[in-house]
C-alpha cells in the first residue's frame, strides 16, 4: 500500500513541476499524506477521590528503571495542563518539590510503594513540607515513547545548478504512559490512568523535505492530563 502511494506521488511529480511549479506540488503532497495519531485512555479506580481548593497535587516521573527514564518534559507537560482550565488543580512543580525534600525523592531513594511513603512521612521534615504544600495526592508518571518500523530513505545532492532532496521516509511512534495516584491522607493507591498514543509520521522529499510528524507524545500528555483532572476531582 505504501509503495503504491509512493509510486503515484513520483508519477505526478514531473507534470506538476512542469505545469504548476514546485509550490503546488508541495501542497499536493501535504494534502495526500497526513500524519495522524490514535490515542486510548484507560482508568482503573481503587478508591474514592476528591480535592479541596486549598489542597494540591505533585506529579513526579519514575526514574528508577535501568533501561529508560520518564522524561522531565513530559511530566511538566502533564502538570501544566492539569493546572489549567475549568477543572484546574493546583500542581506543585516537580523540581521545586524534589529540591525542597532532598534527598528523599531522588531516584535512588524515592518511595516505590505506598507503605514506603507511610514510613517516609515519619520524617519530621518530610511531613512538614507535605503539609506546607497542602499535598493531597502524589502522582507517579511512568513511561516512554518508542520509535519503530522505519522505512524508506532520502538522499540530497548539490550541483552547479543548485541542490535538492528526493525520497520518502516514514516511521511509527508509540507513547505509552501510566499515572499512579497515591492518596497522602490514607497512604493508599487510589487508581491508575494509562494512555497509549500511536501515530505514523512521513517525510516526502521532492527538492525540499516536508516533515509530517505525528504528535503522539503531545496527544498522550493532553489525554492523560484531562483524565487525571477528572479522576482527582472525583469524576
Amino acid at each position: 500500500m505504501l509503495s503504491e502511494s509512493l509510486a503515484r506521488i513520483i508519477k505526478i511529480n514531473t507534470d506538476l513541476i512542469r505545469q504548476c511549479g514546485l509550490p503546488l506540488l508541495l501542497l499536493a503532497l501535504s494534502l495526500f499524506l497526513s500524519a495522524c495519531t490514535t490515542t486510548t485512555v484507560d482508568e482503573f479506580r481503587q478508591g474514592e477521590t476528591g480535592i479541596e481548593a486549598h489542597q494540591s497535587i505533585v506529579i513526579l516521573g519514575r526514574r528508577q528503571g535501568s533501561t529508560y527514564e520518564t522524561r522531565e518534559e513530559f511530566v511538566n507537560c502533564v502538570g501544566e495542563r492539569v493546572s489549567r482550565g475549568t477543572a484546574a488543580i493546583r500542581v506543585i512543580p516537580e523540581k521545586e518539590f524534589i529540591d525542597s525534600l532532598f534527598p528523599w525523592f531522588e531516584p535512588r531513594t524515592a518511595p516505590l510503594r505506598t507503605s514506603d511513603l507511610q514510613v517516609l512521612m515519619e520524617e519530621p521534615l518530610v511531613a512538614q513540607k507535605i503539609t506546607e504544600y497542602g499535598i493531597r495526592y502524589i502522582v507517579w508518571v511512568d513511561g516512554q515513547t518508542e520509535t519503530s518500523n522505519r522505512m524508506g530513505s532520502i538522499s540530497c545532492a548539490v550541483g552547479p545548478g543548485g541542490g535538492g532532496c528526493f525520497g520518502f521516509g516514514s516511521w511509527e511512534d508509540d507513547s505509552n504512559f501510566d499515572a499512579r495516584v497515591w492518596d497522602v491522607s490514607s497512604f493508599a493507591s487510589v487508581g491508575t490512568i494509562s494512555t497509549d498514543s500511536t501515530g505514523q509520521s512521513y517525510v516526502p522529499a521532492v527538492v525540499v523535505p516536508i516533515p509530517l510528524i505525528a504528535r503522539v507524545e503531545a496527544n498522550a500528555c493532553s489525554s492523560l492530563a484531562t483524565q487525571l483532572q477528572q479522576f482527582v476531582n472525583g469524576g
